[in-house]
């Protein structure tokens, strides 16, 4: 069967196969069943005329055998006057024969008196004899024995057979090609509800994902298919508005530092001005080309980490050490603020120390932007049994739950107005996610009560 042949195709071919082998069983089931009730009717009736013959011979015969038989044996053949007949002395010289069958000489006689009498069968030119012989011991003479044929014609039972098995594998052939047709429509009319899920799949576009497929009326095989293609649609639906959301975001964070840097060199541009005029214009849009190239740069490391491209460097990390680090860092950011950085605890993971500093950091640098004038932004670093934890918690506004659900996504900020400051492009927190994921670890991120906390887990050293 061809790989690519279809459903339809591949039930019909099963559904005949399968009928056809039980037809064929049936057939040689009633085929042998039919051989065998006239085998043992023609055994019955060669028995029961053996009986007969045997104890016609015991009942008349005397000291010496008369001569001759056929008129002591004329009424047994009464009603079988077809069958033959054949009696042989101990000798095994024949001394009565009728009929036209001419016995064979390997034929099965019995040896010895009450031996089995085992049926046999051969063919004489056209016609087909049963057999059956015995063994019998006249009263008188128990030491003569007289061997005991008879046989019937049976070609009309081989001539019947033939006409009903031709008669039964006929219908045995066209039953399986029945069943082969019957099977086709079933497949057909199963399979019709799988031909409208795909037409109506195929129907959905992309500016259709809002649209789900149906799921009444549908076998309970194909409701497990359509919740699942739901749920797909579903999620591209969510891809494609992330895709439309992190487009528009990104033309945003590009529109402003492009059009400041045109800006400006037109401004340059529109007459002669001193060299000093020319290096404050350079040197302002070389800030907004290193803005742009750590933007680049950030979104290269997105994408990278995304698709698992992005493979930490492992060594021993002490984390307390990591974030006193930053701690000195940020210093001058906290002082200018009001805001006094606490650390406590002790931890140390496995994983690449770049890239955990940057989380780190990037975790400090929100915490100390966001946290009021005059508050404590509080580290808390601990080790558990499934590895170790950082805490960085802020005072400040509350974040609401809508957003905070979604602070780890690109370029997102909790302000509506998503406008462009000077705080960075709003990749921060997305990139300290992807950190985290590659490290085998996860980030979650709480805000109630005017205070907010982030919280990486990072599993234990092995």
């Amino acid at each position: 069967m061809s790989r690519h042949a279809s459903l339809t195709a591949r039930l019909t071919l099963l559904f005949a196969a399968a009928s056809s082998a039980v037809l064929l069983a049936l057939g040689l089931v009633i085929g042998s069943a039919m051989e065998r009730h006239f085998e043992e009717q023609d055994v019955d009736i060669l028995s029961a005329k053996l009986g007969l013959i045997a104890h016609t011979l015991q009942q008349h015969l005397g000291a010496k055998l008369p001569e001759p038989l056929p008129p002591m044996l004329s009424h047994t053949f009464i009603g079988h006057e077809a069958m033959s007949v054949r009696v042989l002395d101990a000798d095994q010289a024949p001394v009565f024969e009728a009929g036209d069958a001419h016995f064979p000489a390997m034929a099965p006689f019995p040896t010895s008196d009450g031996g089995d009498a085992r049926p046999f069968v051969w063919t004489q030119q056209d016609t087909v004899y049963r057999g059956l012989a015995t063994r019998i011991t006249l009263p008188t003479q128990p030491a003569r024995a007289l061997t005991v044929a008879v046989a019937i014609d049976i070609a009309h039972h081989i001539q019947f057979m033939n006409a009903f098995s031709y008669t039964l594998w006929a219908f045995v052939l066209g039953a399986a090609a029945l069943s082969g047709l019957l099977g086709w429509v079933a497949a057909r009319r199963g399979l019709a509800p799988l031909a409208a899920v795909a037409a109506r799949t195929a129907s959905i576009t992309a500016q259709r994902l809002d649209e789900r497929l149906p799921d009444v009326q549908l076998p309970e095989e194909l409701r497990t298919l359509v919740a699942s293609l739901n749920a797909m649609l579903a999620r591209l639906q969510e891809a494609f508005a992330r895709l439309s959301d992190f487009s528009s975001d990104l033309a945003h964070e590009l529109r402003t530092p492009i059009s400041n840097l045109m800006t400006q060199t037109q401004v340059a541009l529109s007459r002669e001005r001193p060299a000093e005029d020319y290096r404050e214009i350079l040197a302002s849009n070389a800030e907004e080309f290193e803005r742009l190239s750590k933007m680049i740069a950030d979104m290269l490391f997105l994408a990278k980490s995304e698709h698992g491209l992005v493979i930490p460097n492992r060594e021993a990390v002490d984390l307390r050490a990591e974030m006193a680090a930053l701690f000195d860092f940020y210093d001058a950011l906290a002082e200018e603020k009001a805001i006094r950085l606490v650390m406590s605890g002790q931890a140390s993971v496995t994983g690449d120390r770049l890239m955990l500093r940057r989380a780190l950091s990037n975790l400090l640098s929100n915490a100390v932007r966001h946290a009021s004038p005059g508050s404590t932004v509080d580290v808390a670093i601990e080790t558990g049994h499934d590895g170790a934890r950082v805490r960085v918690r802020n005072a400040g506004d509350t974040v609401p739950a809508e957003a905070l659900t979604r602070v780890f996504e690109r370029f997102y900020r909790a302000d509506p107005a998503r406008r462009h400051t000077s705080e960075g492009a709003g990749l921060g927190l997305a990139i300290t996610r992807s950190i985290v994921l590659a490290h085998g670890g996860r980030i979650d991120a709480d805000s109630a009560d005017g205070a907010t906390t982030f919280t990486i887990r990072l599993p234990a050293s092995p």
